[in-house]
Formats: C-alpha cells, structure tokens, sequence
C-alpha cells in the first residue's frame, strides 16, 4: 500500500505547495502581529512621499500643494548648476566613504582582538569603554572634539613636546582636513558599537574549526585568516551592501557643529544643503528636489551593490 501512494505521489508530480493565501491563514498570528509594524511603516516612511510633489513645484505655503505652480524640472536643473549643490554632494561622498572604510576596518580589527582575547572581565571592560560614546550627545562629543584638536589642545601640544611639528596645527580651521576629522571623531564614537554584530557572528563559528586548524599546526594568525575572517564573511557583505545604500547619509549633526567659515566649503552635507534652502531661504521645491535626489540616488547604489553580490555569489540583502 505505500509503495502504490508513493507511485502515486510521483506520477502526480509530488505534493502540490500550499497557496500563499493558504500560508498566510496558517501563519495569522505572526501576520496579525506585523500589522502594527506595516501600518507604521506605511504611515511615516511612505505617506510623507506625498510631499515629493513639491519637488516639481514653486512651492508656496499659503497656496499649498494643490495651489502652487507646477514647474517640472526646474528644480532640479538650477540645483545642477548651482557649485555649491555640487560641492555638497562631493563632500558627502567624501566623508561617507572615509567613514565606511574607517568605520568598517576599526570594527572588524577590534572585534577579532576581542575575540581573542581569553580573560573575559577584560573583554567586557574594553567592550563597554569602547560602545559607550555611541550614547553620547553629538553635542557633547563636538565640544570634547573641539577641545582636543584646538590649537592648545593635548593633540596639538604632544606633536610638539615629540618635536614632530615646530608650532600648533589649525585642525579645526584648515578645510582640507575636515573629513578626516570626521572620519576619526565617527570611529571613537561608533566602533564599539559597530564590534558588536562582528562578535555575535564570530561567536557563531563551530569551535571545532579551531580545533581542526589547532591540529593542522595552524598559528593565530592562520586562524584568524583561514577560520575567522571566512566565518564573518557573509556578515561583512550584508552590513557593507547597507552601508553602501547608506553613502548619501554623511550625517548632518557632525558636521553641522563642527563647521566653521573656513570650513563650510568641506563641511557642507546635502542635509545641511537642505536645511539651508529649505529652512532659512523657504525655498521649499529646491530643498525637496535636493531630497529626492538624494534619495533615489540612495536606492540605485543598494541595488547596484546587492546586484553586484548576487552576481558575485556573496550573501546578498535582497
């Protein structure tokens, strides 16, 4: 008998997959749960894409969205034209990637360091310093930043007590440096929070890779190459493809802070931008313009990364 429902099975191409209707009524209670999530979702990150309209527009407050003249492409062809649009998308680029190499180096380092390391009362002790300032007002870290770098500050007069400069450096006047002032204030604040997913993957590895690499006469640092670093790769790709969808978001409150006259030509994000146009000149259309571009800009660089991996056969995010 089972050998002819077997035979059946098989001449009727196998168990027929259940209907996504069908999975859906099975699974109502996690779909029930999720509803609260979607509509979050749905009511704040897409409702307010109703407001993109304005990026066509001549927008005017009194007359809203519905009063006010449609323009087309206006908008964005006078941000196109305007050098300091171009200059703020060439500063965001720049301080995003020296924060996602930075960022992303410092994190790995320190994540196998702990790793490693055996006493464990030490290894808690260097995580918690480590992730601590990510819970620091950027307010509070710009006024430690801007102490540190001044011209009197502790960096300024150990350079000069090793005699490795003959009078302090301007760090915070001088426009060239200011995205990698960036860069390092952004890794002393996040790094011990960018460890943590490293470690929780690390932490995933089958100890008896270890053991077998122990064995082969593998050293540490073998380990490390040939157990560790294969063990978070998948981890790796994932957080870069985010990252990359991420290249558009520099930050703003850093920057904000930090920039001064002499620096405003370095340290003008596309949010500062917007905040400019948008808030302090009311020109509402162009700021929404300059959004929208760099937004969808944003989602062309996700896809292209996670294509890229997928073509690559890498873990992908999508």
């Amino acid at each position: 008998m089972d050998s002819i429902a077997i035979q059946k099975e098989n001449n009727s191409g196998g168990p027929k997959k259940a209907s996504f209707g069908k999975k859906l009524s099975r699974q109502w209670q996690l779909v029930l749960m999720s509803v609260p999530m979607i509509c979050y979702v749905l009511l704040f990150n897409y409702g307010p894409m109703w407001g993109w309209i304005t990026a066509f527009q001549d927008y005017k407050p009194k007359l809203g969205i519905s009063g006010s003249k449609f323009v087309g492409w206006k908008n964005f062809i006078w941000l196109f034209k305007r050098a300091d649009f171009l200059q703020s998308i060439r500063n965001t680029l720049g301080m995003s990637v020296i924060n996602l190499v930075f960022g992303t180096v410092t994190a790995i380092l320190l994540a196998i360091l702990l790793n490693e390391v055996r006493h464990t009362g030490f290894k808690r002790f260097v995580q918690t310093i480590t992730y601590l300032p990510h819970f620091l007002s950027m307010v509070i870290v710009v006024g430690m930043a801007q102490n540190v770098f001044a011209s009197n500050g502790p960096i300024n007069q150990m350079l000069l007590n090793l005699k490795l400069i003959k009078e302090p450096i301007f760090f915070l006047g001088e426009g060239s440096m200011f995205w990698w002032l960036v860069g390092v204030i952004n890794v002393w604040k996040e790094v011990g929070w960018n460890t943590i997913i490293y470690i929780a993957a690390m932490t995933a590895i089958d100890p008896t890779l270890y053991e077998a690499a122990v064995i082969d006469g593998a050293g540490r640092f073998n380990r490390i190459r040939y157990v560790t670093l294969p063990g978070i790769k998948s981890t790796f790709v994932i957080l870069l493809i985010m990252n990359i969808g991420r290249l558009m978001e520099a930050g703003f409150e850093l920057q904000y802070l930090l920039s001064s006259p002499l620096t405003i030509d370095w340290a003008q994000t596309i949010d500062i931008f917007v905040l400019k146009y948008g808030i302090s000149k009311q020109q509402y259309g162009v700021a929404t313009a300059a959004g929208m571009f760099k937004s969808i800009v944003a989602i062309i660089l996700l896809f292209g990364a996670n294509t890229i991996a997928k073509k690559l056969d890498e873990s992908t995010l999508i």
